[in-house]
């Protein structure tokens, strides 16, 4: 098979902008403020749809439906949804300070668990991510925080740069800050509950809902502090979890990224630079996504200076 690539479905967001047009050179919905771009997806209500070669046209469930054996392997039920969902964030002004509920807690909450990872493609001066609590931060403590709209005392906030990544588990209170692009690469679930809001209206100019039962009934208060992996000192592999694990590929202009068929398949991410796959000719550029099925064998060679992320271990 084929290296797949799929049509990115654009979602306004009222703390979105336009930056993905400047970035990737997208043409974007005009005058809309976009704050997510789902680039691969398969859920009810959203699904990826192939852009280009033999399947283009089919969605993501049909293509696992028809060819699941390919895409994903001989062992993976054809009717499991696809687990990853994958998003470019453009975060104009600051996202609401929120959580995804743990595992061992959405049973009784009848939601789904979302632990994700920011990759930083871009940040603008002063921007920042606040991540989980300060340390000996109690459920009491916050409360009376959050009553006061002082919760800022209460949480992890820390500057980022471009290339800067972090793991963000379930049960983590957390916020993206103004300035930020990101790649989030998540388990497939659409599950955030709003725990605060910064004073913020929605477009009908009342405040967003909250979920504060919800909130507090997921944050885990006993978690270590949380720190990102900095650019300059970036390892090979940026997370590794039970929901995927991601690793870090720079190629020089030249260099090859290979990967063997029937082994299991993969998503690759062009966070910088440009690459062409050998079998087709296919180019991918900075801000592309695609996936690699089982089936299929790759050859990557940089056409410049590039940075691949690849996802696997999600089967």
């Amino acid at each position: 098979m084929e290296v797949l690539r799929f049509e990115s479905i654009y979602q306004e967001r009222v703390w979105g902008g336009q930056t993905l047009a400047g970035a990737f050179g997208r043409a974007l919905p005009s005058g809309r403020t976009i704050g997510e771009s789902w680039e691969i997806v398969d859920r009810p209500e959203a699904q990826s749809i192939v852009h280009g070669g033999p399947y283009s046209g089919l969605t993501l469930r049909q293509l696992i439906a028809g060819h699941g054996r390919d895409v994903m392997g001989p062992q993976w039920p054809v009717a499991r949804a696809f687990p990853i969902l994958v998003k470019w964030l453009d975060c104009r002004e600051r996202l609401s300070l929120q959580v995804h509920p743990p595992v061992d807690k959405t049973p009784a909450l009848g939601d789904e668990p979302k632990t994700e990872n920011w990759f930083i493609a871009g940040a603008a001066p002063g921007a920042s991510l606040i991540v989980g609590l300060r340390p000996g931060v109690t459920r009491a403590q916050f409360e009376q925080a959050l009553a006061r709209g002082t919760l800022e005392a209460c949480v992890n906030r820390f500057p980022v740069a471009a290339g800067d990544s972090i793991l963000v588990h379930s049960g983590t209170v957390h916020a993206i800050d103004a300035g930020n692009l990101i790649l989030e690469i998540q388990q497939n679930s659409d599950t955030t509950y709003r725990v605060y809001d910064w004073g913020r209206t929605g477009p009908d100019r009342q405040p967003r809902q909250l979920h504060l039962r919800e909130a507090l009934a997921s944050i885990l208060w006993d978690q270590p502090e949380s720190r990102p992996l900095r650019a300059a000192a970036t390892p090979a592999v940026l997370a590794d979890c039970a929901q995927f694990r991601i690793r870090r590929e720079p190629l020089a202009r030249g260099g090859r990224l290979m990967f063997a068929a029937g082994q299991q398949p993969r998503l690759l991410h062009v966070v910088g630079g440009r690459v062409q796959e050998a079998a087709t000719a296919q180019a991918l550029g900075r801000g592309d996504n695609a996936l690699l099925p089982y089936a299929g064998r790759f050859a990557f060679t940089a056409t410049e200076d590039s940075l691949l992320l690849v996802t696997e271990n999600f089967i």
